[in-house]
C-alpha cells in the first residue's frame, strides 16, 4: 500500500514540474511582451489573466482577452512574438468538413479557431450521452493527435 502510495505522490509531483503555470502581472513582463500586449489593446481587446507556463525550459506567456464579445487567448514569447492564438468562433463560420466531424461526434457547445504557427485548426467541446470531451480537428475535418 506504502508503494502505491509514493507512486501516486511521485506521478503528481512529476506533472506538476513538467508545466508550471502561475499567474503575473502585467508589469514584470518583458518591455516586449507588454508592448506586445499594448497592441492587443489598440485592436479593441480586452486584457484579462496573464499567466506565464514554464515547459520543457521554456517559457511563453498566455493573455486572455475579449473582443467584440467573444474570448480570445493569445501565447506569446518573451521576445513579443505571438506564437499561438484561440479564438472562439461561431460554428457556421468554420469550414464545413470541420463543422460535420464536430455535430457527428455530439452536441457542440464551443468551437475555437487556432492559429499556430500560420496553420488553422479548429477545436470544439462536445457533449454526448451526458459527457463532456474536446474533439480538435483540421479543415478538411480529419482528427488531430492530442
Amino acid at each position: 500500500m506504502k508503494i502505491i502510495a509514493s507512486l501516486a505522490m511521485l506521478l503528481v509531483l512529476a506533472s506538476a514540474a513538467a508545466a508550471e503555470e502561475k499567474v503575473v502581472d502585467r508589469k514584470s513582463l518583458p518591455v516586449a511582451l507588454q508592448a506586445a500586449i499594448s497592441r492587443e489593446e489598440t485592436k479593441g481587446a480586452a486584457i484579462g489573466r496573464i499567466t506565464e507556463e514554464k515547459e520543457k525550459g521554456k517559457t511563453t506567456y498566455e493573455v486572455e482577452t475579449k473582443v467584440a464579445g467573444h474570448s480570445r487567448d493569445l501565447v506569446f514569447n518573451a521576445a513579443g512574438a505571438l506564437l499561438e492564438a484561440e479564438e472562439e468562433a461561431p460554428i457556421a463560420s468554420i469550414p464545413a468538413a470541420a463543422r460535420a466531424a464536430f455535430e457527428r461526434a455530439g452536441k457542440v457547445l464551443k468551437v475555437e479557431r487556432v492559429t499556430r504557427g500560420g496553420v488553422v485548426t479548429y477545436e470544439a467541446e462536445i457533449e454526448k450521452a451526458g459527457k463532456k470531451s474536446e474533439l480538435a480537428v483540421d479543415a478538411a475535418g480529419k482528427p488531430l493527435k492530442s
